[in-house]
């Protein structure tokens, strides 16, 4: 058993740990907050791209672009958005496993597999487990801007286009609330048929802009932005991800010290109780023999 200096040692290593935990999560607190509203933020523009882009599509149906037609399917491109630092929980393992897991199921249809990774994690993980990696993005900060993210997406987007892959997925991690974030692949190109349809089936198509120079050209340029938007959407969205996570982590971590201190004080104090009865025993048993 642990002497009364070796438990004193552990508890105040304990407490600083503590200290440190709760630290960090104030700070993840304060950073979910910034990333929560630069998420809310970003969400209407990327609805309202959304929307002209199909409108514009509607324009001009006898046109179509190359991310809205279908083909076979032999090689796919996987962009995969992970946080740059741990300590936020199981975020970024659960979001590899649906990976893992989605690849399994395509090779076993004959389809191989490109990545595209954001984030220091996914590339530390792809890097043990192998597999094809066109480009990689990292260390984007707490305020990562579309800029940052032009030329990752371009890699795939020109790998689609010159036909070494024929489907491009987007992975993240979709804010649910602050204790649930899910990891979710979306298929990004070609454009799902429902996501180019959507404004017909809800919206009133019985207007139209007038396009300059035309609406295929505003299409071709537009369709790139749209993609690119998403992918930004998807980083602002994992950050947001990232520090909900962190400080779930973080508060679980504060208060297993908490409960692990108790114990131990409870152990020092049931020691330090027995070592001042053998004690008093030896006085008493002193006292007697004399």
């Amino acid at each position: 058993m642990a002497s009364l200096k070796e438990i004193r040692i552990k508890v105040a290593s304990i407490k600083s740990t503590q200290k440190i935990t709760r630290a960090m999560q104030l700070v993840a607190a304060s950073k979910m907050k910034k990333a929560q509203e630069r998420m809310t933020a970003g969400k209407p523009y990327a609805q309202k791209i959304r929307q002209v882009m199909s409108h514009i599509a509607h324009a001009s149906p006898e046109y179509k672009h190359e991310y809205m037609l279908p083909r076979p399917v032999k090689r796919e491109g996987y962009i995969i958005i992970s946080s740059d630092r741990g300590l936020c929980g199981g975020l970024n393992i659960n979001l590899f496993k649906r990976v893992i897991a989605e690849l399994k199921s395509r090779k076993d249809d004959g389809i191989e597999a490109e990545f595209v990774l954001v984030g220091q994690k996914a590339v530390s993980f792809f890097k043990s487990m192998g597999g094809k990696v066109l480009g990689v993005r990292t260390h984007l900060g707490d305020t990562p801007s579309e800029a940052d993210l032009i030329g990752t997406v371009k890699l795939m987007l020109d790998a689609f286009s010159e036909g070494r892959i024929d489907r491009i997925h987007l992975v993240s991690n979709e804010f649910v609330n602050t204790m649930t974030q899910n990891p979710t692949i979306q298929q990004l190109v070609p454009l799902p048929k429902e996501m180019v349809n959507e404004l017909a089936a809800k919206g009133d198509t019985s207007w139209d802009y007038i396009y300059e120079p035309d609406a295929e050209s505003l299409l071709d340029s537009l369709m790139v932005r749209f993609i690119e938007s998403q992918v930004y959407q998807s980083v602002v969205e994992n950050a947001a991800c990232e520090q909900a996570a962190r400080m779930v982590a973080m508060k679980s971590a504060t208060d297993n010290a908490g409960e692990l201190i108790t114990s131990m004080q409870l152990v020092y104090n049931k020691l330090r109780q027995a070592a001042i009865t053998q004690e008093i025993s030896e006085i008493v048993g002193g006292a007697a023999a004399v």
